[in-house]
């Protein structure tokens, strides 16, 4: 753990902070915020109260937690408002339902004519602990995006209208990714804890995840 690397990648959750912004928020130099990140030195306890104030964590966070620094995968932290579109979805739980789901909404969206769909998904809740441990089954929901026009014949159609959402984009997702798509989640809700945005499962797909040779991850926000 380092609470230099720590401070760092708080930082960079606020919207790219400078060393210069965070010295002027603290009433401190620019130095001292180096030697901070350096972990050549440590705050008084009344700038880490005001550390943990300004990037809303406790001291655990700061000075015991080992927080996820963003790489080279990982960019464009933002919110967004996502337009309101219509979709069809289909779940799959086996040994690799997210393959299984995408390829049955890609041979949905062919069925149609359509040969480029987008296409998002997220982790199906919905099994049993007997599927997982026993048969190593898990499962996926894929989610074709509709384009204006295009109604499927057999297939019940959802609506979402627009609404804020939390995001990161993944350069190179699938490296290695059982490490890089849940670091992701990971980094994502951190920067939305920092930024005081707060989750919302209402009326909305709560979290989501792009196909593609990149990712961009969403989480809903309030």
């Amino acid at each position: 753990m380092s609470f230099g690397k720590n401070l760092q990648f708080l930082r960079h959750l606020r919207g790219n902070m400078t060393q210069e912004d965070l010295a002027e928020k603290m009433n401190i130099s620019r130095q001292t915020v180096s030697k901070w990140e350096l972990d050549a030195a440590q705050p008084e306890m009344d700038k880490a109260i005001e550390l943990c104030r300004l990037f809303n964590c406790s001291l655990d966070n700061l000075f015991r937690d080992e927080m996820i620094t963003c790489g080279e995968s990982y960019t464009n932290l933002r919110v967004e408002t996502v337009p309101a579109f219509r979709y069809i979805k289909h779940a799959v739980i086996s040994s690799d339902p997210e393959g299984d789901a995408i390829d049955r909404v890609f041979s949905i969206a062919r069925s149609c004519g359509v040969d480029k769909p987008r296409v998002i998904g997220w982790d199906f809740p919905n099994v049993s602990q007997e599927q997982i441990n026993v048969f190593n089954m898990h499962g996926y929901e894929a989610a074709w995006i509709l384009p204006d026009g295009v109604v499927p014949p057999d297939h019940e159609i959802h609506e979402q209208a627009d609404h804020k959402y939390a995001a990161i984009h993944i350069e190179t997702p699938f490296d290695n990714p059982f490490v890089t798509i849940p670091n992701a989640y990971k980094t994502l809700m951190e920067y939305m804890r920092v930024n005081g945005l707060e989750h919302t499962e209402k009326d909305v797909i709560p979290c989501f995840e792009t196909d593609g040779d990149s990712m961009d991850i969403y989480i809903a926000c309030k």
